[in-house]
């Protein structure tokens, strides 16, 4: 039985609630009203006063406490419920639960599968047959028992595309049943069709979750930047995402290279920003992604329209030795030399390195082998660049047919304006058309043209034209060419003719050109024939992987990108190309579905259940010690320590619903969760507040280390107080030391005694190896004499050649952080631990040292800031980051020495280690 948000386990108790007016009349009965008579002696009594009275009726408040103490016991007695657990798959006849199944479920999948998991129990409860079908791979419904499907539910999990409605459609079959879909709460093309068809066998109720979801459009590179724009599927209120370029540094280790802050206005569903980056981390972006967001959608993935442009330069002529401001190509080495990766020399011999664009200034004729083998390369997607000149002007080229290596026909001659022999004065330029490639780039006023040659008038003239003067006379004309595209400057690449190639503009120009073939999504013609190689594919939840032996996918259909089972999102190569596949198309819109009004549609939490019945009956107790209370003191016998005692045992037994023990204390739930849910290194805190910042971004840089490097994934680090905090919780923990740091208790030293005994390791770091040498007397290495002191540190000695911590995961020989000492100090082996004979070290398989001492300054050294990037030098040019990477790599083995032990002294791995050291 339901009343409201409260359910009741025996509901036929609440009849007893109809006894309560008779128990009122009984009640008020009670003391029995006396019997008036007239007795003369009465007036004998006048003026006397009795302090023990009895009132001749009950009051009207204690009744009511009494009803209500009743009724509470009544109400608790029927087993009283709040948010009761409703049986939503009770009823009769098979029932179908649909679930969506795609990348846009990603978010909340977990409480989708739990959702489905209790739908299935609730019909399992009731006898129903149960079909499940993931609408993203649908499958021809088959109704089985709720338990059969139970242990296929954990298996299913969201894919990185969306749902399949024809498909969908054809797998219901024909016969009548329920349907429960919990739906992602995004539209999708033919989800009403959908709707429709399941209608058709019987009612449809949908569970949706409120929340909305988020995803990531393609990057695009506009305006010299990398234009990234996120949606939802709902407005709401303010809401601030940060997306990350993940890519390889320099060392070619995956890590975050930059990120940008997103900000959703209130009521807004799209939140756009550019990403400026250099043209080689550019190239080094792998993918981007919404931090937070565990979704295909919150994943952009990159191709090559992003990396660095190799870009070949032949000039028609190179004759004017010492002058090289009028050579042809010294604007444009200058214009693209930060962006691009140079090639020069005779065109026969550039073509074969492939480049992916090759500029021709003042290149008029082309023998043909030349002529042809360029042809065959802008075809196959190059983008080919010409410079007009004085050689192209009086050359016959593109005259009286258009040639296929220029975008138009061209007059005799050319045009000179603004000079001695001309009437006229040069040129500006026109504002340029928005389907131009040069779009929104400001004109500068100072950009003239003196001279150009002029294309023929042609249909097709207007299409190719992306620049003109202010006069409409053609400036740079294009025109497609197979996969490729041809491009002509009507001016010269130097400054004879324009003031073009002096500005920074010119600079731009190049720069949109060179990377908008590559922008742009490749048409269907564009593929056709060509068989692309999936190299990385992504699943439901944005996690990329190699892509194995996956068949590799039609030129058409990729092109196409209908994402399936047989075209995943990921990343495709054809030859030296690649190409990214994602689960968000870039003209994508992120919709709410509008559901019928027929249609019921509920969330998906569920509040928890909470029994009243305790609470109820607690209540009544109350209100019966209330009234004990009333009823002595109408009587007028709540007097003294009576009452005290009775008013001291009201208030205690309310006050003690659970029992309590001497040895409860307690604990910070949240913060042993976070440090025990991974491998979670931490520093302690000196009190030093810039210290401590060091230390937590230096702990951050090796966590990042360890990440993408090894097994070992670490959460944030997260400092200590010794005086407070549990040490247990962390493998290693680096102290560094400050001169004015205070000492710690004898408590805390009675906890520090305890890490250390039971496997813990704490770095020592005097961070003065620049200065002194371990035990010097440097205001840090007292105090690092001062603290120590109460620990129950071993005998120590220098890190020998055939330490663990020398190979635990990399080779080392050094130690260095910031500074590089050799004097780091570890526990002494034991006496009996010789070398075997023909065995390079000796045979430590037991235990862990619990300190290391040094000066080093490591956290220094592996400190990085929220990009990734070092925060403090360390040495100098290269030898620097060789002894940052040394650096790194003593954090790793530290950390895997403390993790497995003296696992690497084990005698089996000796043939390994010695061909690692070529001995």
């Amino acid at each position: 039985m339901m009343l409201g948000p409260i359910g009741f386990a025996a509901p036929w108790l609440l009849w007893a609630l109809a006894v309560l007016p008779v128990l009122w009349l009984i009640l008020r009965a009670v003391p029995p009203a006396p019997i008036r008579r007239r007795f003369p002696g009465v007036a004998l009594l006048l003026g006397l006063k009795d302090d023990d009275t009895v009132t001749d009726r009950t009051p009207w408040w204690l009744l009511l406490l009494r009803m209500l103490a009743a009724a509470a016991v009544i109400v608790g007695l029927a087993g009283p419920v709040l948010n009761p657990e409703t049986d939503r798959g009770a009823g009769t006849g098979p029932m179908l639960i649909v679930m969506d199944g795609g990348w846009t479920g990603a978010q909340d999948w977990a409480l989708r599968s739990e959702q489905a998991a209790q739908l299935l129990m609730d019909a399992g409860r009731s006898g129903r047959p149960v079909a499940v079908l993931r609408l993203s791979d649908p499958q021809p419904v088959q109704f089985q028992t709720a338990q059969a499907w139970r242990g296929r539910l954990t298996g299913m999990g969201p894919l990185p595309w969306e749902p399949d409605a024809e498909r969908a459609i054809a797998a219901l079959g024909g016969d009548t049943f329920e349907t429960l879909w919990l739906s992602d709460g995004v539209a999708w093309p033919g989800q009403a069709d959908v709707l429709a068809a399941l209608e058709d066998h019987g009612p449809v109720s949908v569970y949706e979750s409120w929340r909305a979801v988020i995803g990531l459009r393609p990057a695009q590179f506009a305006d010299g930047g990398i234009a990234l724009t996120a949606l939802r599927s709902a407005p709401g209120p303010a809401r601030d995402v940060t997306v990350a370029a993940h890519g390889r540094d320099p060392n070619g280790v995956q890590r975050v290279l930059a990120r940008l802050p997103l900000r959703f206005e209130d009521g807004a569903e799209q939140a756009s920003g550019t990403l400026i980056l250099p043209a080689e981390m550019r190239a080094r972006v792998t993918r981007f992604e919404l931090e937070g967001v565990r979704s295909a959608g919150a994943v952009a993935l990159t191709d090559d329209s992003l990396r660095r442009r190799e870009v070949a330069l032949i000039a028609g002529r190179d004759d004017r030795e010492g002058l090289e401001l009028l050579a042809p190509l010294h604007y444009l080495t200058q214009a693209l030399g930060p962006s691009a990766d140079l090639l020069t020399g005779p065109l026969m011999d550039v073509i074969p390195a492939n480049p992916d664009v090759i500029v021709l200034a003042d290149v008029a004729t082309l023998a043909e082998g030349e002529e042809q083998a360029v042809l065959d390369w802008v075809e196959q997607g190059g983008i080919l660049v010409r410079f007009a000149g004085p050689r192209l002007a009086a050359s016959k080229v593109s005259r009286d047919n258009e040639d296929p290596l220029m975008p138009v026909r061209l007059r005799t001659g050319g045009r000179t304006v603004g000079g001695a022999m001309s009437w006229g004065e040069p040129k500006t330029l026109a504002p340029f058309a928005e389907n131009s490639p040069f779009y929104g780039l400001p004109i500068p006023a100072d950009v003239q043209v003196s001279a150009q040659v002029m294309a023929q008038p042609d249909p097709t003239l207007a299409d190719r034209v992306i620049a003109q003067l202010s006069d409409g006379t053609p400036l740079v004309t294009r025109k497609k060419v197979g996969q490729g595209q041809a491009v002509l400057f009507h001016v010269t690449a130097n400054a004879e003719w324009s003031s073009l190639p002096l500005s920074g503009l010119f600079v731009q120009m190049l720069e949109r050109l060179s990377v908008s073939s590559a922008m742009a999504q490749p048409e269907v013609g564009d593929l056709a024939g060509t068989v692309w190689k999936p190299l990385q594919v992504m699943d439901g939840f944005g996690r990329v992987a190699d892509a194995g032996n996956l068949p590799g996918v039609d030129g058409a259909e990729l092109a196409q990108a209908r994402l399936g089972p047989d075209l995943r999102p990921g990343v495709y190569q054809n030859d030296d190309r690649r190409l990214a596949v994602n689960a968000m198309a870039a003209d994508r819109e992120l919709r709410a579905f509008d559901w019928p009004a027929r249609i019921p549609v509920t969330g998906m939490a569920r509040a928890d259940e909470m029994p009243l019945g305790g609470y109820l009956l607690a209540a009544a107790i109350v209100l019966l010690l209330a009234d004990v209370l009333a009823s002595l003191a109408l009587s007028g016998r709540l007097i003294g320590a009576r009452a005290a005692a009775l008013v001291l045992m009201a208030l205690l037994i309310p006050a003690q619903p659970h029992p309590a023990y001497a040895q409860d204390r307690p604990v910070d739930d949240t913060r042993a969760i976070t440090a025990t849910h991974e491998v979670v290194l931490a520093y302690v805190k000196t009190g030093d507040a810039e210290q401590d910042r060091i230390s937590q971004a230096g702990l951050m840089g090796l966590s990042d280390v360890l990440f993408f490097r090894t097994t070992v994934e670490p959460d944030a680090p997260i400092g200590v107080d010794l005086e407070r905090d549990e040490l247990g919780f962390f493998p290693v923990i680096y102290w560094p030391i400050t001169a004015a740091q205070t000492m710690p208790s004898d408590a805390a030293y009675a906890r520090l005694n305890r890490y250390l005994r039971s496997g813990g390791m704490i770095l020592f770091d005097t961070r003065d190896a620049d200065i002194a040498r371990y035990g010097a007397s440097s205001p840090n290495g007292r105090k690092l004499r001062q603290l120590a002191a109460p620990l129950d540190i071993p005998p120590l000695e220098p890190v020998p050649q055939d330490h663990v911590v020398t190979r635990a995961f990399y080779l080392l020989q050094d130690f260095p952080g910031r500074f590089n000492s050799r004097d780091v100090w570890v526990e002494a082996a034991p006496p009996g631990a010789e070398k075997v004979d023909g065995m390079p070290f000796r045979n430590l398989n037991d235990g862990v040292t619990p300190v290391v001492i040094g000066g080093n300054d490591w956290a220094a050294a592996w400190a990085t800031d929220e990009r990734g990037n070092p925060l403090y030098p360390v040495g100098r040019g290269y030898t620097g980051e060789r002894q940052r990477e040394l650096a790194y790599r003593f954090g790793v083995n530290l950390v895997m020495h403390v993790l497995t032990g003296n696992y690497k002294s084990d005698q089996v791995h000796v043939p390994a280690l010695l061909d690692r050291l070529g001995q």
